[in-house]
């Protein structure tokens, strides 16, 4: 069981001494044995070299021995600790996180004395968080903040008296400090160079030069080098900037022994009073905080990207006894750290409690450091940094795959190469191990990390921004696309028709400017809008009713009407709106003509069906009228007004919701359009032709969502839409009911969804589905597939429809606002927040980046192929220049959102169509990235042990330069751009699946066959050289001659793998076809332009620079012909298990 949402298990270990490490220990007494049986055993004369072997491969099996402690927390604990029973033993912890949280790690326990019970604690600190050893729980707990006490709790509390208290709290929660240490150059090179990739590639290099060559050897090696020091570079640039990202400490009021004083801000505990007020000097909000006296607006823009401030009412005008809860709570009570008060309004003079000198408001420090919001985002961007990788399970298979066609090869030579006593052990073992190491590519890491950090920077240029990497390529299988309705699929630019529900002709909808006083009066006081310096500042719903009745606002929450016909209000108390209660109400007042005293109104609106109750008298039409004006699209909320009178200033305050909410007077229906945003429609009928479901998912009424979803076309069935609606006349009775009534199917009796689905789509409110879940557990698996529209739910049921959409294996994405949809958007496998604060710079900069075409940036990644020295250096420079220009820059704070991990700076939905498309290609680019891999692997390795049987190997330039031909295609592979429009096929999720296997296999066959005729034609027009034979059975090295069978095998090689990027590379339908992508269809054009030139002898002293013999005219023909057979044969095969076995399901049926 997971200890929490970071750490899933910890397990305690003491560390043994060095001696008795396993990595040390029994490789002594190896030593010891072998040397003492060399010496005193055997004659050393005679077996020397098999001691001397032995020695060498116990060597480097301890080197690898205290690598794999390196590499892996789990082998470093078996190998140098043992378990021990409780942490007070302990001194090291083994921390596995959760998946997708980073890698597991091994912490150093501390041990320490609780000051006041003197008792030993045990703590740890993992990924920026603390954890203490709880004994009673028997297991680690997250430091518990206190972030659950009662209200009244959070009020009588006076602050910390005395120094004893302060030390306490300073031991237990440490400094409120957003900082990180950016570890020295060497310190992060050294991790990179113990990698277990670093190292095999360093050990190729190593075999090479062993094998003589050196100039491949030496270029790879420098190549390695300065590529890891490139990244080691981004990576220092990267943490220096999320270390600038933390607050910079300034001076704040904190209420200390029963005095206000100031300090810096990073030296805040948890449990500190501090004054809050207007932000100065663009200071932030220094830490988590709960708002106890005073209200102000607050900028969250750069934590959750709401555009909208946001009001903070302080919990002193609230029940005492209501405990804290932060996922309800702290959108109206707390400050989080971050953000920004754009205005605040001093506690009143006149109410009892700490008051700060500074006339600003009083707040209660929750949480600090890296345990507040934007700490936890920050700890998001900071190690979501190393997450740009491939699936690791499925690469090790991929390996383990082709290393079985390695082992075979390097058998079939050591037995062949056996047979002949004469022939040098040493030379054959070398050669065999080159074969097992050609199957492992050296670049294999880099180019998987390349196709998605290629996405990465695509995304952000169209102001998409990702905290965490790997979710790309979920997105390429995303089969469920959820979006919520208001502000997503629908504009913030709302138009108010008027008022329906009143006068004489209740059908009738009067203008705004006809409507009854108490109408307008409500509409003038019920909302949460604040006017600022720059304007009126909230919800665009409610900017646009105070704007329709022509009322102004003002800093003292008073409203005026611009015309003088109704006398000015002032709002005294605000419940705000809450998304579970479905209304809000606003205790406000008004100065009768000729009177002094205040007369106070209760001002409440809401769902319809929510307030109907609340009402004293409600007329027949009620249902009928508000329905109706449902059913064609409109947004309909119910008006209610009473008359209170007179109030004392205690009654004001004492004020509670219930009353305000109670014997109401119906005061109408306020009907607002919602035009749709002019490419929502557009996205979900390119999402629908590419085989997505989509959902909608809104707190919307179920009839205005449905009419949306028609024109939208998330529902398409000719039968039209049945809503699961409860029966008022009968309890817990729950039917299928259309959008007129005529039609009503009992729930009970039409349990079968594809009966039902087959004429229908279907509309689940948040009730039914929470009553289908709990009564028909079996029977909403069933379902949930199949509706098209969830509406009237709340945030935690938004959640529950996209986790039990996931718990049936549906990869789901959802697109919200970032606000109500938290949840839903964390809990989806791609979560997309929209941040509606885009500029028309932003829009017009997008629109051009779209316009210039895709592949030109590709012009700059030509790579020149010579033997010359300095023209490799200079090309190697500029590759890397690209590949530094082409790494993933850190995502930066107001970029990111603490909603989701997918973030949009402009409010379109195109974007989703963004994230899919670089998804796809990510996939696609990694799946042919696979197949080219593991052909040029095969190939290469039995093309050397075919070399190696006979003695003969390739020279050191024609190995530099096939390197250089790989780097290149490879490079211009990875820099593929998506085509602009979705596909309607599905790309292959996976790497092992019947048409990868099976067209790698069928390739590698054809080009195996291909390899063994032409060497065996070879042989037959030049046998093997006298002076080959001999170097292959004496010590002696050799010049490198060429001859017929290595010129024929370095043409195969090369052409293969020009056949295999031309046959393999998957353009459309995901992404730019070969002839769109230039700089890879030039590369190949010009590779298979050498080959026949070298085929046929054009120029012999080209052909020399390629250590390239002169062929037989009647052979050149044969190798021509042969090659050309090859391709052929290669692309028939492909396109054949393409046809059969290439296409991606989808497995929802809806």
């Amino acid at each position: 069981m997971a200890i929490d949402e970071l750490v899933d298990s910890i397990t305690i270990y003491k560390t043994l001494p060095l001696y008795f490490h396993g990595e040390v220990f029994p490789f002594l007494g190896l030593y010891i044995i072998t040397v003492y049986f060399g010496i005193y055993v055997y004659d050393y004369e005679e077996y020397g070299e098999i001691f001397m072997l032995l020695i060498a491969v116990l060597a480097v099996l301890q080197v690898l021995a205290c690598l794999c402690c390196f590499w892996s927390v789990h082998i470093r604990c078996f190998l140098s600790c043992r378990k021990v029973k409780t942490p007070y033993e302990g001194e090291i912890a083994k921390i596995i996180p959760t998946p997708n949280n980073g890698h597991s790690e091994l912490v150093k326990l501390n041990h320490c004395l609780h000051e006041a019970t003197r008792d030993g604690v045990v703590w740890f600190v993992f990924q920026k968080t603390k954890y203490i050893w709880c004994p009673d729980k028997k297991t680690f707990c997250s430091l518990e903040f206190p972030i659950s006490n009662s209200f009244g709790e959070y009020l009588r509390w006076k602050g910390y008296i005395g120094e004893e208290e302060l030390f306490e709290a300073t031991q237990k929660y440490g400094f409120n400090i957003l900082d990180m240490m950016v570890p020295e150059f060497m310190e992060l090179f050294i991790e990179r160079a113990t990698a277990p990739f670093f190292v095999f590639q360093v050990l190729c290099v190593i075999l090479w030069c062993l094998d003589r060559y050196w100039y491949y050897s030496l270029f790879t090696l420098i190549m390695l080098v300065v590529f890891e020091c490139t990244l080691v570079k981004q990576q220092m640039r990267n943490m220096a900037e999320i270390r600038n990202m933390g607050n910079k400490p300034y001076n704040v009021q904190v209420y200390r022994n029963k005095r206000w004083k100031s300090i810096l801000s990073d030296r805040l505990l948890p449990g500190d009073i501090i004054s809050i007020g207007r932000s100065h000097n663009n200071n932030p909000v220094p830490c988590d905080l709960l708002l106890i006296r005073g209200p102000c607006i607050v900028d969250e823009s750069m934590l959750t990207g709401e555009a909208v401030p946001q009001m903070k009412e302080p919990i002193e005008n609230f029940d005492p006894n209501k405990v804290l809860d932060l996922e309800i709570d702290g959108k109206l009570h707390v400050l989080f750290g971050g953000t920004k008060v754009v205005q605040h309004t001093p506690p009143s003079k006149t109410s009892a409690g700490i008051r700060a000198q500074d006339n600003g408001c009083v707040a209660y420090v929750l949480r600090t450091g890296f345990s507040t919001s934007q700490g936890k985002l920050l700890r998001t961007i900071l190690f979501g940094v190393k997450r740009v990788t491939a699936n690791n399970l499925e690469t090790l298979a991929f390996i383990l795959f082709l290393l079985i066609f390695a082992i075979a090869a390097s058998t079939y030579v050591w037995i062949k190469g056996s047979e002949d006593v004469k022939r040098n052990r040493y030379k054959l073992f070398l050669e065999c191990i080159l074969i097992l190491t050609s199957v492992i590519p050296p670049e294999l890491p880099v180019e998987l990390s390349l196709a998605v950090n290629s996405s990465l920077l695509s995304l952000a240029k169209l102001y998409v921004f990702c905290t965490e990497p790997f979710r790309i390529p979920f997105a390429g299988k995303v089969q469920v696309c959820c979006f919520d309705k208001t502000g997503t699929l629908t504009s913030n630019n709302l138009v108010v028709e008027g008022i329906a529900g009143v006068g004489e002709n209740k059908t009738r909808v009067l203008p705004v400017s006809e409507a009854p006083q108490t109408s307008v009066q409500v509409l003038a006081t019920c909302h949460s809008l604040v006017q600022l310096d720059d304007g009126i500042v909230g919800d665009p719903l409610e900017k646009a009713t105070l704007s329709a009745v022509d009322w102004n606002l003002t800093k003292g929450d008073a409203v005026i009407p611009k015309r003088g016909k109704y006398p000015g209000m002032k709002i005294f108390h605000r419940f705000h709106f809450s998304s579970s209660l479905k209304r809000m109400s606003v205790l406000a007042g008004y100065t009768p003509p000729g009177s002094t005293e205040t007369n106070y109104v209760a001002t409440v609106k809401g769902a319809p069906e929510t307030l109907k109750s609340m009402f004293i008298n409600v007329d027949e039409t009620y249902d009928r009228i508000y329905l109706g004006l449902s059913r064609r699209g409109a947004r309909v909320l119910a008006l209610g007004w009473k008359e209170i009178g007179r109030l004392s200033h205690q009654q004001v305050k004492d004020v509670n919701r219930e009353f305000l909410e109670s014997d109401l007077h119906f005061s109408g229906f306020i009907i607002i359009s919602c035009p749709l945003k002019p490419d929502s429609k557009v996205v979900i009928k390119e999402l629908l032709i590419s085989t997505h479901m989509v959902v909608m998912i809104t707190g919307d009424n179920p009839l205005t969502a449905c009419h949306v979803a028609k024109e939208l076309l998330f529902t398409q069935k000719k039968g039209g839409t049945l809503i699961l609606t409860k029966q008022n006349d009968i309890k817990n009775s729950w039917a299928w009911q259309s959008i007129d009534e005529n039609i009503i199917l009992p729930l009970e009796k039409n349990l079968d969804c594809d009966k039902l689905t087959a004429n229908y789509d279907l509309c689940v409110t948040g009730d039914g589905l929470i009553y289908t879940n709990e009564q028909h557990p079996k029977y909403i698996k069933k379902l949930i597939k199949n509706v098209s529209v969830f509406a009237r739910v709340s945030p935690k049921q938004k959640e529950l429809v996209i986790v039990l959409l996931k718990s049936l294996g549906y990869v789901t994405l959802m697109c919200g606002d970032g606000t109500n949809d938290v949840g839903a958007l964390k809990h989806a496998d791609v979560g997309v927040a929209l941040i509606p604060n885009s500029s028309d710079k932003i829009v017009e900069k997008v629109k051009k980046s779209e316009s210039i075409k895709l592949n030109s940036r590709n012009d700059k990644h030509k790579l020149i192929t010579t033997r010359n020295a300095n023209e490799k250096t200079e090309n190697m420079r500029k590759m890397l220049k690209e590949i530094d220009d082409g790494l993933p820059k850190v995502v930066k704070l107001g970029d990111a959102s603490i909603a989701a991990p997918f973030t949009s700076k402009l409010s379109s939905i195109q974007c989703i169509c963004h994230v899919i498309k670089q998804g796809r290609c990510t996939l696609v680019t990694t799946l042919q990235m696979f197949k080219i891999l593991a052909l040029n692997a095969l190939i290469i390795a039995y093309g050397q042990s075919v070399l190696y049987i006979d003695g003969i190997k390739f020279s050191d330039t024609q190995a530099t330069l096939q390197g250089l031909l790989l780097a290149a295609c490879f490079l211009f592979i990875s820099r593929t751009q998506p085509l602009k429009t979705l596909s309607p096929q599905r790309p292959l999720p996976n790497i092992f699946n019947i048409y990868t296997i099976t067209t790698v296999l069928l390739q590698f066959a054809v080009h195996f066959c291909t390899l063994v005729f032409l060497v065996h034609k070879s042989r037959t027009y030049s046998p093997v050289p006298e002076n080959i034979l001999n170097h292959i059975l004496d010590d002696k090295e050799s010049e490198f001659e060429p001859n017929v069978t290595n010129s024929t095998v370095y043409i195969i090689s090369i052409m293969v793998q020009v056949v295999t990027f031309a046959i393999n590379y998957r353009g459309r339908p995901f992404m730019e076809s070969l002839s769109d992508n230039r700089s890879l269809l030039y590369t190949l054009i010009m590779s298979s332009c050498l080959v026949f030139a070298l085929c046929l002898g054009i120029s012999p002293s080209f052909s020399k620079s390629f250590d390239i013999v002169e062929f037989d005219v009647e052979f050149r023909f044969i190798l021509l012909a042969t090659l050309i057979v090859d391709f052929c044969c290669s692309f028939i095969l492909d396109r054949s298990c393409l046809w059969l076995f290439g296409e991606g399901k989808l497995n929802v049926h809806h």
